[in-house]
């Protein structure tokens, strides 16, 4: 796959500092706002480099202040506590999809209980989940996983090979299992 580098990676660590400096100057460096930053950079540097595949890497807009109806709505809707911030719906490498916390350097940005079940199960079930504190390390985990192969509906779950048939209108995936191979 040819990726674009239409900017270095010096010009995302400039919008960084830019966005935080812009926060700081209005008064709005607030808890979670680094996290806000860093994921607004790591999702821009994504979009140029990879703009074919831009529309697959989405947010899940889980925190926030909310009123209790307006969570109670979002709850019946299907919003799951734990989930991680930022998915890559693209299989590759024999995982399903690349889920991404954004977390920072502080000492006090740790993955909650809710978060960290959530890898749990989501790894359990055949996709990459990877916590990134730094545009870097967001950088090296999404050029290491996008040189992986297409895993072309191979997906590999508790150490075993499936393969899946997708219908539309409504019809539900097929899994079955076949013959382990390695990774």
């Amino acid at each position: 796959m040819k990726e674009k580098n239409i900017l270095p990676v010096d010009a995302y660590r400039a919008l960084l500092e830019r966005q935080e400096k812009e926060e700081q100057r209005r008064g709005r460096r607030k808890v979670g706002h680094d996290e806000s930053a860093l994921q607004r950079a790591c999702v821009a540097w994504f979009r140029i480099q990879f703009p074919e595949h831009a529309p697959l890497l989405f947010a899940v807009p889980n925190g926030g202040r909310r009123s209790r109806t307006e969570a109670a709505i979002m709850k019946a809707e299907g919003v799951t506590a734990g989930v991680a911030d930022l998915i890559l719906l693209e299989a590759r490498g024999g995982w399903g999809a690349l889920c991404l916390e954004m977390k920072t350097e502080s000492k006090d940005s740790r993955q909650s209980v809710g978060q960290k079940e959530w890898q749990k199960a989501t790894e359990r079930w055949g996709n990459k989940y990877v916590v990134c504190r730094t545009f870097e390390e967001f950088e090296a985990v999404v050029r290491e996983y996008m040189a992986k192969p297409m895993t072309n509906g191979r997906v590999y779950v508790e150490g075993k090979e499936f393969t899946s048939s997708i219908t539309f209108c409504g019809h539900t995936t097929d899994r079955r299992e076949i013959n382990r191979k390695s990774r």
